[in-house]
């Protein structure tokens, strides 16, 4: 394995950058999404994943080969704050979310990772994803039906909606399940093709936009205003993927036999993590995760070099700034979205799940029964704490609820052992 990395830390800068292309390319689908549906500028989140890959690899040291984009975990946050607050006070909270991953790094520097596990156990994190999914459940399926993600309007007749929608969901899936090679790590844009070429045959596609659209064009950032609620709003809804990233890091390590834990440590890559995200949103572009679908493309490749992570960023920043591009990326219609949403927050929801099953927290055991299904009634509910301008809701409360709870309920007292 380490023969294989330094092979690839000698390869010739063309191969790097080959290599390179195919990792943004593995990422596309999943970076343009969240701002497809959250109603941000893809140019801009292109521009501000590559500029957030950077940033990250500057505190880092270049010493881990991952590459960083629009989180899903924001979705649902972005849409509810720009409808309440407006963008700019939005991007404003997500600058706050990032600042909370900062000190989390300066935590995790004094005191270790031991405050973290017993702040945010498994039975915390677990059900805050599935909310996280589970609560966007209903855009998905309306986008999916031809509706705006809240329902209040028709954008496309709901027979022809189906049918795109569904045609984008089969190829999902089908392209995730038996794809190979480098195929299989692409079964968002798969979907998003097949659909927008049926869309093109049922003439569903508008490329007016593209017409007046000209070559080259800075992406329309957006500078970030102070909003108090939108920032107590945003905060909670951090806690998920900055624990999601702890995960990650330690996928890349396994597949690489390093231990980033220790190199460049995780104090550093989180700290990165959220630098970049502050800077995303101080430009008007969605929160930085890392990805896993890059990770799998590290596995099959085997090209373990960090230099082709930045090559992958330079090409984004380039991208941004070609207007047609970015005008092409908004023709696509709403129900291929939708099909493809469908798989996707449900799997959210799985990772949650999955996170419960993995750590092995027993629910039959009342103070974890407890904090589960609270968590989860509270975010499919619609729970909200509050009135008036300061309401606590969806994924904010959740989270909140979950820290509480399992900070407050005392723990089954052990059993003596039989004589």
């Amino acid at each position: 394995m380490n023969s294989t990395s330094s092979n690839a830390s000698r390869a010739p800068a063309w191969q790097n950058a080959l290599a390179g292309s195919q990792i943004l390319l593995v990422a596309f689908g999943a970076l343009v999404l969240v701002p497809l549906i959250t109603g941000l500028d893809p140019s801009v989140a292109l521009f501000t994943a590559g500029v957030g890959t950077l940033l990250f690899q500057l505190v880092t040291k270049r010493t881990v080969p991952i590459f960083l984009a629009s989180s899903f975990a924001f979705i649902a946050p972005i849409i509810y704050g720009t409808q309440t607050w407006g963008l700019a006070a939005t991007m404003g909270g997500l600058v706050a979310a990032g600042v909370l991953y900062i000190l989390m790094s300066i935590a995790i520097r004094i005191y270790g990772t031991d405050f973290l596990d017993r702040l945010l156990p498994p039975v915390v994190i677990g059900p805050v994803i599935m909310v996280i999914g589970l609560g966007l459940a209903p855009v998905a399926v309306n986008m999916a039906m031809g509706k705006t993600g809240d329902g209040s309007a028709e954008l496309v007749p709901y027979a022809t909606a189906l049918m795109v929608s569904l045609t984008s969901l089969a190829v999902t899936l089908l392209v995730a399940i038996k794809g190979h090679g480098i195929f299989r790590l692409l079964p968002i844009l798969s979907g998003i093709l097949a659909g927008y070429a049926l869309s093109l045959s049922l003439g569903l596609v508008s490329f007016t936009s593209l017409d007046d659209a000209v070559w080259f064009a800075v992406p329309n950032f957006i500078m970030p205003e102070w909003n108090w609620q939108a920032v107590l709003f945003m905060i909670p809804v951090a806690i998920a993927p900055a624990i999601e990233h702890v995960g990650d890091i330690l996928a890349i390590g396994t597949v690489t036999g390093k231990d980033y834990f220790k190199k460049p440590g995780l104090q550093n890559t989180l700290l990165g993590d959220g630098i970049a995200t502050g800077a995303a949103a101080m430009l008007g572009g969605p929160p930085n995760t890392t990805y896993s679908e890059v990770t799998g493309a590290v596995i099959l490749t085997k090209n373990f070099n960090p230099v082709v992570m930045t090559w992958a960023a330079v090409f984004a920043i380039l991208l941004a700034f070609v207007g047609k591009f970015g005008a092409l990326l908004q023709t696509v219609p709403t129900p291929v979205m939708g099909g493809i949403l469908i798989l996707l927050f449900g799997s959210i929801a799985v990772i949650g799940l999955n996170t419960l099953i993995k750590s092995e927290v027993d629910l039959s055991e009342p103070r974890n029964l407890s904090i589960v299904s609270l968590v989860l009634v509270f975010g499919i509910g619609g729970m909200a704490i509050g009135n008036g301008e300061m309401v606590l809701k969806g994924v904010s409360l959740c989270a909140i609820a979950a820290v509480v709870l399992n900070l407050i309920l005392p723990y089954p007292k052990a059993e003596p052992a039989n004589e």
